[in-house]
């Protein structure tokens, strides 16, 4: 794939996705590898054409997973910007401890630490969009991982070509490779414009199941389709759509469901509205609704979710769905309460 190619391809999708072409910042998460250099290359590229004219800073996270590699990832990545005339912010991350303060795996607690340095980093640059690099292989790798966990819609869908950063901001995280990009193009790309590129040991470390899904479980399923990569990238863009649809219908049954004249504090939904619903709308309603009473849904798993659902069957009151952590759900006059606290069964 040609370079020019390359840059060409990046600007089609720009303004598919419709990203701003003038007078905003974006920051652009930058680690030093292939994808995320070749992504800033591009970028550069456009701006140097006269096609887009936006103000660029350059993000790097030390991870503190490799010690002297990440400290010499974070130089290379600040000459790299700099040699293109961008600011640069570098960051620094205990991700080892934060994983085992938050009994979570390095990969997770990881994934966390970057885009909560991202978010700050956007804020403090009064930045527009947070752009990434994750590629189309990426995307189906995030497909298989989340397949062989037994998500549902969502997570099937993979991730999102632009999304907000978080919920409470209006910053947008956008991935303008993930739809088209292969990994093996960011690697000729960045060598057709005379770039170096850094090289993460830990992308080799099979104690990583991402890896051993890129390493393994790919080149397999290549023997059996070889464009298998473009048609996992396919599906999930197509149960995206599907899950945008459901959302949008628990969202309508939500709100329906929602007892405004209920003020006791707990959050309450109407059983009989619930009820009348199709099995995999409620499903999203309740999950919508858990969500939003727990502010996030960490560690809450179908079993939990079959639970709540189950309180909605049949008439009898004082039934209670406990679910991890402190939180429970009570069933009680014909309603679902939410309680921070766990309750007894009534008699």
């Amino acid at each position: 794939m040609e370079g020019v190619r390359f840059a060409r391809r990046l600007w089609s999708e720009w303004k598919r996705l419709g990203l701003p072409l003038a007078e905003q910042r974006v920051v652009v998460a930058v680690s030093g590898g292939a994808d995320s250099t070749a992504l800033l290359l591009a970028l550069d590229e456009l701006k140097r054409a006269g096609r887009i004219s936006l103000k660029v800073t350059v993000a790097h996270l030390d991870h503190g997973l490799r010690g002297e590699a990440g400290e010499s990832d974070a130089r290379w990545v600040h000459e790299l910007a700099r040699g293109l005339d961008y600011e640069v912010v570098l960051g620094e991350a205990d991700v080892r401890g934060r994983a085992s303060g938050e009994r979570d795996n390095l990969e997770q607690a990881a994934r966390r630490a970057r885009y909560e340095f991202l978010a700050e980093t956007a804020a403090r640059v009064e930045a527009y969009a947070v752009l990434t690099a994750h590629t189309m292989d990426d995307q189906a790798e995030t497909l298989l991982l989340r397949l062989m966990r037994g998500s549902g819609l969502d997570g099937l869908g993979g991730m999102e070509p632009v999304r907000a950063l978080s919920e409470e901001t209006e910053v947008l995280l956008a991935r303008p490779l993930l739809g088209w990009a292969r990994r093996a193009w960011t690697e000729k790309y960045c060598r057709e414009r005379g770039a170096d590129f850094r090289t993460d040991a830990l992308n080799e470390d099979e104690s990583f199941a991402r890896v051993r899904v890129r390493k393994k479980l790919l080149p397999l399923m290549q023997t059996f389709n070889g464009r298998a990569v473009e048609a996992l990238a396919r599906t999930a863009e197509l149960l995206r759509a599907d899950a945008s649809a459901l959302r949008a219908a628990a969202q309508e049954l939500l709100l329906a469901a929602t007892d405004e004249a209920e003020t006791s504090g707990a959050a309450c939904l109407r059983v009989n509205v619930l009820a009348g619903a199709d099995t995999a709308v409620r499903r999203r309603a309740l999950r919508l609704w858990l969500a939003s009473a727990r502010g996030d849904l960490r560690r809450l798993e179908l079993a939990h979710l079959l639970a709540v659902e189950r309180l909605v069957s049949g008439t009898r009151g004082g039934r209670v769905a406990e679910l991890p952590g402190a939180g429970s759900v009570l069933r009680k006059r014909g309603r679902l309460f939410f309680h921070t606290e766990k309750v007894e069964k009534e008699e």
